[in-house]
């Protein structure tokens, strides 16, 4: 399996983190299942992004 990285970049950790949530959520409002794992990553610029494992 591989990662599948989120297409947007927040500025700060808790905009990443709330994105997060959301992914996470059992009735999901992207995608219709529920993924193993979802994890918030920093880029070497600054910025936060989610990257999930289905």
């Amino acid at each position: 399996m591989a990662w599948v990285y989120y297409l947007k970049l927040v500025d700060t950790k808790f905009q990443a983190q709330c994105l997060a949530a959301r992914f996470e959520d059992a009735q999901g409002w992207l995608y219709r299942q529920v993924p193993k794992y979802v994890g918030v990553f920093r880029t070497k610029h600054g910025r936060y992004g989610i990257k999930v494992l289905w």
